[in-house]
């Protein structure tokens, strides 16, 4: 009898928890019915305890008449764990493996997607500035999270991080003093102007929004990992309409494509650091160039 009880509880939530999210996207606009269902879960359950109610439809409630309430739901949802050149080996490999092929370019636009707090974004910038490219380049970042991006805007962080990023930074194959990229304002650094200068941050929900330009590098590291297989394949076919004959697509290195149909889309380039390539020629012109280093 115990066993049924939970079940049928089980069973409940669950209704609750779709009903939930299908309420907010029908007065909202923002689509999470495709989300890995444990992480929403958890994300729920953080916010109706917070609110202090016993069940998911008392939460609904809650939500449907408070946008503030529906906007600290949202920021529970969006992942924004992020530092400067997380994972260092990716910015290495990038580095080496990915920018060569970028030096061809007469312009190069990058597609930061899910770019959080920004941190990665200016990573990136950086890279790009030591390899003489950045005066080529526009980076566009996005999130679904609007306050999300203005703080990315700013290009602020705590003090208390640098530490941190500035191993990162070394152990990423950084060329210079990391220091000479932030000026320190109390307990806060701020990144140096000439970052900011070719990137572009905007709103953009890989849920439900569309292609807005071709790219030759799309970067997407550690979201997908909150998709269900529905939603992956959406945006394995948005990331292929905006991805130029070229163009190189980097995930998270816990992220794995398994779609049969996207596998046709995308070449592993790097397979440690789940750098992918739309054009299998990259690797015949890496496999000539390790030819020539011989």
């Amino acid at each position: 009898m115990g066993d049924y009880y939970e079940d049928e509880n089980e069973e409940i939530e669950r209704i609750e928890i779709e009903l939930l999210l299908e309420c907010i996207y029908r007065y909202y606009g923002f689509d999470f019915r495709n989300y890995a269902y444990s992480s929403i879960r958890r994300r729920i359950w953080h916010r109706a305890n917070i609110e202090n109610v016993k069940s998911i439809s008392q939460l609904q409630g809650i939500i449907l008449r408070s946008k503030s309430s529906m906007d600290k739901l949202l920021s529970d949802f969006s992942i924004n764990v992020t530092e400067m050149f997380r994972d260092p080996l990716f910015f290495k490999v990038f580095r080496e493996k990915v920018v060569p092929f970028l030096r061809e370019k007469p312009v190069i636009r990058i597609w930061h997607a899910g770019c959080s707090s920004g941190e990665e974004v200016y990573s990136m910038a950086i890279l790009l500035h030591e390899e003489g490219l950045y005066d080529k380049v526009r980076i566009y970042a996005t999130d679904m999270n609007e306050s999300i991006i203005e703080k990315a805007n700013k290009g602020e962080i705590p003090i208390t991080n640098m530490q941190l990023y500035t191993k990162n930074y070394q152990q990423a194959g950084g060329k210079k003093e990391f220091s000479q990229y932030y000026t320190v304002q109390d307990e806060l650094v701020s990144l140096q102007q000439f970052l900011k200068r070719n990137i572009i941050f905007a709103h953009h929900n890989l849920v439900t929004d569309h292609s807005f330009n071709e790219f030759h590098v799309i970067i997407c590291r550690n979201v997908l990992i909150y998709f269900n297989h529905f939603l992956k394949n959406r945006v394995y076919h948005l990331f292929n309409n905006s991805l130029s004959e070229d163009g190189f697509v980097c995930f998270g290195n816990k992220e794995t494509i398994t779609d049969r149909e996207a596998e046709s889309f995308f070449h592993e380039f790097d397979s440690k650091e789940k750098i992918y390539s739309k054009s299998k020629d990259h690797f015949q012109k890496k496999k000539e160039g390790n030819r020539d280093e011989i």
